[in-house]
């Protein structure tokens, strides 16, 4: 994010009191009227829907610098979905109506904001394209994929994923079982294509791993 949007940000939200939330403590519950918008500082937080046999859904991950639940703010949506700290999370806090005020006044804010939601947006039109046609190593490898863009930190030719990813996850948000995603990834590590290492995946070769996709 542009240091001058942060700032604005920054000074738009400090006047309201900073809160804490442990891992695994919920911000919004589903169906719930959101008690504000949230700007999110430290940590990650996860939105994830509950399937009807009870599974859980990962619809998307927010790190900082984000502001969520956006779509009930613009649209007043009703949120079917769950907001989850996955780390120890700080957080700002404002009502609807002050954002909405704020943002209108701001422009810029509003620009670099449309700006990330469509880069969100490839993320999701390259999940769903795997989905619907790929199979289990291209929807494991799509995620690896879409995490490795928004959470990796490079070194040389690798790419680091700078927050816990587990095959749980994985299994989550590319829809298939969570054994099916550990044979998969167990696939990868034989290849060379990925490692392991205390709690972190790392991507040996990010061309490789996408030449993959089209193989």
């Amino acid at each position: 994010m542009d240091i001058n949007i942060q700032k604005k940000l920054d000074s738009f939200f400090n006047k309201y009191k900073i809160q804490k939330y442990k891992k695994g403590e919920i911000l919004i519950r589903a169906d719930d009227e959101p008690s504000g918008v949230f700007y999110l500082k430290e940590g990650i937080v996860k939105m994830y829907a509950i399937s009807s046999n009870g599974e859980e859904l990962t619809i998307n991950i927010y790190k900082p610098i984000s502001l969520f639940p956006m779509s009930w703010v613009f649209n007043s949506t009703e949120s079917h979905h769950y907001y989850e700290a996955m780390t120890s999370v700080t957080v700002w806090k404002s009502s609807k109506e002050e954002v909405l005020n704020f943002l209108q006044k701001e422009p810029s804010i509003l620009l670099d904001l449309l700006k990330r939601i469509y880069r969100g947006l490839e993320g999701y039109f390259m999940r769903m394209e795997y989905l619907m046609k790929g199979n289990a190593q291209d929807r494991v490898i799509t995620e690896l994929l879409i995490y490795a863009r928004r959470f990796g930190e490079n070194q040389g030719n690798a790419r680091e994923i700078k927050v816990k990813l587990t095959e749980k996850n994985l299994a989550s948000q590319s829809g298939i079982a969570r054994e099916t995603v550990s044979r998969e990834v167990q696939k990868l590590k034989k290849m060379g294509l990925l490692t392991f290492q205390k709690s972190t995946f790392i991507i040996n070769d990010l061309q490789k791993l996408e030449a993959e996709l089209l193989n």
